[in-house]
């Protein structure tokens, strides 16, 4: 068993500690010698999740818990870090040619609080945007307009804070709207459509059902409902969990 533990903590890229790419979610404990039973939940959770995509609940789809980041346009990433930068890759995510990067940013609202090590999420886009929870709406002092990522005219202004310079964010800062990535196959055999709205249950003690996901489809991506952290904390789901489109 050790060894098969030991397999999986390798090929799945688990570190004695937190890594740097999950510190600032900080939701799922360290994986050491002494953490050995948090490794087998995580274990038997992946389990789970693939033996209900390969059974006749065929209306499963995976979850992804998106902690704070951002999106950054090129002419904002060389304000903030300097002429002719480019973001580096620290690992990829679960959608084609999307990455985390190293890069991360200070982000500070109209309060004087502020968020440091906010990561940027790469390739860079044509706008910026710092996708945050309801909660850390509340602590900023900002009321985050609820948005499809990509919405950002009148949204909620923001500074940021580079190691080579400072940006004030006319607009950008959001509240981004729980939604499902598909592609047309997954689609089609699913029965909805882009731009559909639908509801989505979460199983388990903390039972939810959430209402209003958003279909947001396009070729070449993964399966995934997005949610933040405030939602998923609310009922206990962690990325990877499944859970059951109902209409």
């Amino acid at each position: 068993m050790y060894d098969r533990l030991e397999t999986i903590q390798e090929t799945r890229g688990l570190p004695p500690r937190r890594s740097a790419s999950c510190r600032e979610c900080g939701r799922c404990e360290p994986v050491s010698a002494d953490g050995l039973e948090t490794l087998v939940e995580s274990v038997v959770r992946e389990v789970v999740s693939n033996v209900l995509k390969g059974s006749d609940s065929d209306r499963m789809v995976p979850v992804g818990v998106s902690a704070r980041h951002m999106h950054i346009r090129q002419e904002d990433l060389e304000t903030l870090f300097g002429k002719g930068y480019q973001l580096t890759k620290l690992k990829d995510l679960n959608q084609p040619g999307e990455f985390a990067a190293n890069e991360t940013l200070t982000v500070v609202g109209p309060k004087r609080r502020l968020f440091e090590q906010v990561r940027i999420l790469g390739p860079v886009r044509k706008m910026t945007q710092v996708e945050l929870s309801y909660s850390d709406g509340i602590y900023l002092g900002i009321d985050l307009p609820h948005r499809l990522s990509g919405d950002i005219r009148g949204s909620a202004p923001l500074v940021l804070v580079g190691p080579k310079g400072v940006l004030n964010l006319p607009e950008g800062g959001i509240r981004a709207k729980r939604h499902i990535h598909i592609n047309p196959q997954d689609a089609a055999r699913l029965g909805v459509t882009s731009g559909q709205i639908v509801s989505v249950r979460a199983g388990g003690p903390l039972s939810v059902t959430f209402n209003n996901v958003v279909i947001r489809m396009a070729d070449n991506l993964n399966l995934e409902m997005h949610i933040d952290t405030d939602e998923a904390n609310a009922c206990g789901l962690r990325c990877g969990d499944p859970v059951e489109l109902i209409d």
